[in-house]
């Protein structure tokens, strides 16, 4: 029996969004891509190899003539309000509507906008870095894990045989927090504007394995079940990271873009807040963030107002932090 195709769209072509529309154009299941900005092309380019999709880039939503039977979402969490109209063109009530994004929220985000489409939630596995001319460098396999739900299967059908490797879990909360620890973690990285080689330094490598430990403990309370060494695998991830690796949250920092710091961060403070769980260091970091994602031009201040007003007064923090350590320690 043939099972019939299902049309498929593709909303944001950035990093993530141009690895998942390259993976099917490979195999001849082109979606339309849609964005903000009409671009000739898209480059997909890896160890041994580049994908070129050709283009433009649907920029309308009112050019949109017949709903799709699948669409991922590869935008910002801060840019779900921005593509309602995209999904309003895009879905019906037998839509899959597969989110690309982090976070543990998404079927709550998107509802508002999908009406009765099928909002299916996934946790990306792959680093993939925008560069210049609407190109991605894809830094390794790309993979996703979907719920065992409703619509995992026509998403897995659609990618079935591509470079992208697509696992369904029937404890996908689990994997969801895992992964929003291991994002959380990285948002330390904007605070000090460093990328991954900075985890190399001990006394961060101690404060990241004390954030991700108040997050495990927020995670099982959410229903998450991870063990106690969830923490250490993740910092051994960033240890084994090439040194210049970055993070899309850094990146979009470094662009002076909205950042997902509530999605990634301010997430492990407020189920913290809901489940009676004291979370020191996420009442610390939030706010910095929070802080830092402003731009500067927004308020008439260069980037050295950033080292002045936030990377210091971060790093006394730190410090404070690791001197109390200390004494903790010695009275053992």
């Amino acid at each position: 029996m043939t099972v019939e195709e299902p049309t498929i769209a593709l909303i944001g072509p950035g990093a993530i969004g141009t690895t998942i529309a390259a993976a099917l154009h490979e195999v001849g299941r082109t979606p339309l891509v849609c964005g903000r900005r009409a671009h000739p092309q898209l480059s997909l380019r890896f160890d041994g190899g580049k994908i070129v999709v050709p283009g433009p880039v649907v920029t309308e939503p009112a050019s949109v003539v017949a709903p799709f039977d699948l669409v991922f979402v590869a935008v910002k969490a801060t840019q779900i309000t921005a593509i309602a109209p995209w999904l309003k063109a895009l879905c019906h009530d037998r839509t899959v509507v597969c989110v690309l994004q982090n976070g543990v929220e998404q079927k709550t985000q998107f509802a508002p906008y999908v009406a009765e489409a099928t909002v299916l939630p996934s946790v990306v596995w792959f680093p993939a870095q925008r560069e210049p001319e609407a190109s991605v460098w894809l830094r390794a396999k790309p993979r996703l894990t979907l719920p065992d739900v409703q619509g995992a299967e026509r998403v897995k059908h659609a990618l079935r045989d591509t470079r992208c490797e697509v696992d369904v879990s029937a404890d996908f909360l689990s994997v969801a927090w895992r992964k929003l620890l291991q994002n959380a973690v990285a948002g330390l990285m904007v605070l000090t504007g460093r990328r991954a080689g900075m985890f190399a330094r001990e006394d961060i490598t101690a404060l990241a394995l004390a954030y991700l430990q108040e997050g495990l403990r927020v995670a099982r309370a959410a229903g998450a079940s991870l063990g106690d060494g969830v923490p250490q695998e993740i910092l051994a991830g960033f240890h084994r990271a090439p040194p210049d690796l970055s993070t899309s949250i850094l990146t979009d920092r470094e662009a002076g873009l909205p950042l997902e710091w509530d999605i990634r961060n301010g997430v492990v403070q407020r189920y913290g807040r809901i489940h009676h769980i004291p979370t020191p260091l996420s009442d610390v970091i939030v706010p910095l963030l929070a802080v830092g994602c402003r731009r500067m031009h927004d308020i008439g201040r260069s980037g050295w107002w950033f080292a002045l007003c936030l990377i210091i007064p971060w790093f006394l923090i730190v410090a404070l932090w690791l001197c109390c350590l200390k004494p903790a320690a010695s009275s053992r």
